[in-house]
């Protein structure tokens, strides 16, 4: 019984001459190794016109001001004109950022309220979360000095002012809640 064993342990031995089946196997020899590069032509030159067009058109429009043309003696004075009424509209907007959502909440009902509404308007206390818009649910709370939460006398005036509010703002899933003076739900409805 003669048994034979490998001289190389990392070598499987396989009992016949090399050449033969069963024989050694010969050692892995690398491959040369190409770049990405030259393994890929195809869309090496793809990149590379894609990346030629891309320099092309930024060099094309580089020198381009948008179609806005200089400002000569004929389009002066357009520009001037069409600046002052956006000067007045910028007035405006400043104005309004100066007050509170509180006291625009009342210039709009003062403006293009009913009495009621108007009346109801002299309680507003404070407005939060009237100017925050994020699209999936706009919620704005109006705090009142009205007494009696929701079963109180002035459910009313809670509805009036939740009305009022949807008509000045405007959302695809608003929520607007009326509070009285101790923080207790007084009406709610949506804008």
């Amino acid at each position: 019984m003669s048994q034979q064993y490998p001289q190389n342990p990392q070598q499987p031995y396989q009992g016949g001459p090399a050449g033969y089946p069963g024989g050694p196997v010969p050692p892995h020899q690398p491959q040369s190794e190409k770049s990405w590069f030259a393994r890929h032509k195809v869309l090496t030159v793809v990149g590379g016109v894609f990346a030629f067009m891309v320099v092309v058109g930024i060099a094309a429009s580089g020198g381009d001001d948008s179609g806005k043309g200089s400002d000569t003696a004929a389009t002066a004075p357009q520009k001037q004109a069409a600046a002052e009424p956006a000067e007045k509209a910028d007035d405006k907007a400043a104005l309004e950022k100066e007050l509170s959502q509180a006291d625009r909440f009342k210039a709009f009902i003062e403006e293009n309220g009913t009495a009621a509404e108007k009346a109801a308007a002299g309680h507003i206390t404070k407005v939060q979360g009237a100017d925050e818009s994020n699209g999936i649910l706009d919620s704005a709370d109006v705090y009142t000095d009205f007494t009696g939460g929701m079963m109180g006398p002035h459910q009313g005036e809670g509805k009036l002012l939740a009305s009022a509010f949807a008509d000045w703002k405007d959302s695809e899933n608003g929520l607007v809640t009326i509070y009285d003076e101790k923080g207790e739900i007084l009406s709610n409805g949506n804008f």
